[in-house]
């Protein structure tokens, strides 16, 4: 039997306890975002799975209770931010993996069901596929906004919508596709408690959808800021001005899993250096674009002449951005511990769609 638990609304902590040092806080969110159904097919759901996270682990998840935003169904802001209402948050073991689903559902009442996301394109800036996000949200909207937030980092995260097949049944079909997803590291100073970490930032490229294949390739800008004050969630978007100081880190980098080196997927800042003194927390905005140029036959490698600077014909249109922050605010604990926490937000869900698998 699946134990259900209570929701609240959007932010995520994330500590593991290790000997010998302070401890800091991470400010952060696992998900935060438009996500466009673009599958081809009505869905009446969405489904976020966290792997080897317990239910204590998740602590807000949007558009549950919590920040006096209403959690019923529909269209209207005065009933609910989103058109499925509150998700209902499940613990699994399949005997193989376990964690923690959290899915936003419509009702089926043996004939049809109450709410749907149509499937088709928008562009989306990234907060917007709710009731109080200003673009006309409604039945038509193919999108919606989804969130979650955890006091653990999971192992992996799995994004589905929740797809009709048989108009006439209660079954929904998974449709699955490869969002990343940014981490932090904070290695506090193993020899001064007091000096400031390294904070390291890493994201990585998609799995690849074939065995001993590359994965789908894409491309990649990076900006971050040092603040002396520590950001709220609702600082975390788009156009706001703790995400509009930041300054440009990585101008262009093609993100692809290689099946021989799978650290080659890896993007990794920060490591080697310590923040600045005044520094209480970081902020880096992540923005991915479609790469659109030729790729090997035989294993799928991106056939790109300069893995930094995208050539015409090779760069494509704008998926989506995620904006991360770490709070390095010490806490006056006993053990040190090294902090991992991930922000994921703005990702329209037009990347690369999984097999799809019966609920």
């Amino acid at each position: 039997m699946q134990a259900i638990i209570p929701t609240t609304l959007l932010t995520a902590f994330a500590a593991i306890v290790m000997p010998g040092a302070a401890a800091a806080s991470v400010f952060g969110s696992l998900g935060n975002f438009d996500v466009v159904n673009d599958t081809g097919h009505t869905a009446h759901g969405f489904e976020i799975e966290l792997e080897d996270l317990h239910l204590g682990d998740v602590s807000d998840v949007f558009g549950g209770p919590g920040r006096g935003f209403p959690t019923g169904r529909g269209f209207n802001p005065a009933n609910s931010v989103e058109r499925y209402g509150a998700p209902e948050i499940s613990e699994y073991n399949n005997g193989v993996t376990l964690g923690v689903h959290v899915t936003y559902r419509g009702l089926f009442d043996g004939l049809s069901w109450d709410f749907g996301t149509p499937s088709g394109t928008f562009v989306t800036p990234g907060d917007n596929c709710w009731s109080g996000g200003g673009v006309g949200y409604g039945a038509g909207t193919p999108c919606d906004h989804f969130g979650v937030g955890t006091i653990k980092t999971p192992t992996k995260t799995n994004y589905s919508w929740l797809l009709e097949t048989d108009p006439a049944s209660v079954v929904l079909t998974k449709a699955g596709f490869n969002l990343p997803a940014p981490a932090w590291q904070v290695i506090p100073n193993q020899v001064n408690v007091e000096a400031p970490p390294q904070v390291v930032a890493q994201i990585q490229a998609p799995e690849a959808e074939v065995a001993g294949q590359f994965g789908e390739a894409l491309w990649v800008k990076v900006y971050t800021t040092e603040l002396e004050n520590e950001p709220k969630l609702e600082d975390l978007i788009g156009g706001s001005p703790v995400v509009d100081q930041t300054e440009t880190e990585i101008e262009w980098q093609l993100l692809q899993t290689d099946p021989k080196n799978p650290l080659k997927g890896l993007l990794e800042l920060g490591h080697g250096a310590a923040v600045g003194g005044n520094a209480k927390s970081i902020v880096r905005r992540y923005e991915f674009f479609e790469y659109i140029g030729a790729y090997d036959a035989e294993d799928h490698e991106a056939l790109v002449i300069d893995d930094s600077n995208p050539l015409a014909g090779e760069l494509g249109h704008y998926l989506g951005a995620q904006n991360a922050a770490v709070n390095l605010a010490a806490v006056p604990l006993p053990a040190s511990v090294l902090l991992f926490g991930s922000s994921l937000f703005g990702l329209a869900g037009i990347m690369r769609r999984r097999a799809s698998r019966p609920v």
